[in-house]
C-alpha cells in the first residue's frame, strides 16, 4: 500500500457530486400481497398447498412531488414489482410444479430535499430544472431506493369471490370462486434524496502504485494446498456469550480439562 504524501502537498480541488440531503431506512412487512400468475390464470384446483421458491424485486417505480405549504419537503411514491416463483403441490411428498407470477406493492415516504430554482444545461444535451416553458422551473431532487431481495414470510392459497357481472349482464353459467396465492413479504430498504452540488475536497497528488502486478500461474492443486482447513465448517460453534457460560460452568464444577480462554 502506498504511503500518503506529506500535508504540504494537499490541495483543495472542486468536485461535482450528488449530496444526500435526507434519507431513511425502513423495514416493511407487506401483507395480503396477491400474486398474478403468468397468463392471468388462476391457481388450478389440483394444487392444495404452495411454497415460495424465490422472490426478487424486478423493478421499482418512483415519483417525487413537492409538498404544498412545506417548502423543501417532498413525497416519494415508491411502487415495487416483485417476481415470484412458486412450488405447487397436489400431494405431499410428490414433485412440485413450478409456477411463476408477479406482484406489486406501493408506499410513500416524506423526505427533505432542499430547494433550487436554477437551470443547468450540459454540452451533451442534458438539462436540469428546465421545462421548456417560460417562467416555469421545476428542479426536483433525485430519489433513489436501495433494497435487498425480500423475505417470504408466508405463502397461502386464498379463494376470492367471483368476478362481478360485466355491463350488468349475468354470465350464462354460475361463476366459480377464484383461487389465487397471497404472500406476506419482508422488505428492507433505504431511500435517499440527492441533488448535484459543487464542493471542495482535499486531494493528494497521484502516485504510481508500488505493488507489482503478478499473474498466478500455479497449478490448481498448489493453490488449494495453501488454503486453511475449514475447521469451523465441521465443528459448529456457539456464540461468544454461550461459550463463555459453558466455560464458567465447567470451572465451577471443577472440570480438570478447563482452561482460561484467551481474551
Amino acid at each position: 500500500m502506498n504511503e500518503l504524501p506529506n500535508a504540504d502537498s494537499i490541495s483543495a480541488v472542486p468536485v461535482r457530486l450528488d449530496r444526500v440531503f435526507d434519507s431513511c431506512s425502513d423495514k416493511d412487512c407487506i401483507t395480503n400481497l396477491q400474486v398474478m400468475l403468468e397468463g392471468g390464470a388462476e391457481l388450478p384446483q389440483q394444487y392444495t398447498s404452495v411454497k415460495t421458491r424465490c422472490v426478487s424485486i424486478d423493478d421499482i417505480c418512483m415519483s417525487v412531488e413537492p409538498i404544498p405549504f412545506n417548502r423543501g419537503y417532498y413525497t416519494v411514491d415508491i411502487t415495487y414489482t416483485f417476481g415470484v416463483e412458486l412450488l405447487c403441490y397436489s400431494r405431499n411428498c410428490e414433485a412440485p410444479a413450478v409456477m411463476r407470477g408477479m406482484a406489486s406493492a406501493s408506499k410513500s415516504v416524506i423526505l427533505y430535499g432542499s430547494e433550487s430554482n436554477t437551470k443547468t444545461f450540459f454540452s451533451n444535451g442534458a438539462r436540469v430544472g428546465d421545462t421548456n416553458r417560460c417562467c416555469d422551473v421545476v428542479n426536483l431532487p433525485t430519489a433513489s431506493c436501495q433494497c435487498v431481495d425480500p423475505i417470504a414470510l408466508e405463502t397461502r392459497i386464498c379463494v376470492l369471490p367471483p368476478m362481478p357481472p360485466v355491463n350488468g349482464q349475468e354470465p350464462p353459467l354460475s361463476p366459480a370462486p377464484r383461487r389465487t396465492v397471497v404472500l406476506t413479504l419482508g422488505v428492507f430498504s433505504v431511500v435517499e434524496l440527492t441533488r448535484p452540488v459543487t464542493m471542495s475536497v482535499a486531494a493528494y497528488p497521484y502516485q504510481v502504485p508500488t505493488k507489482t502486478c503478478s499473474g498466478d500461474t500455479d497449478s490448481p492443486c498448489e493453490v488449494f494446498s495453501r488454503l486453511n482447513f475449514p475447521t469451523e465448517e465441521f465443528v459448529p460453534t456457539a456464540d461468544a456469550f454461550t461459550a463463555q457460560q459453558s466455560a464458567e460452568a465447567l470451572r465451577y464444577e471443577g472440570f480438570s480439562g478447563w482452561q482460561q480462554q484467551a481474551q
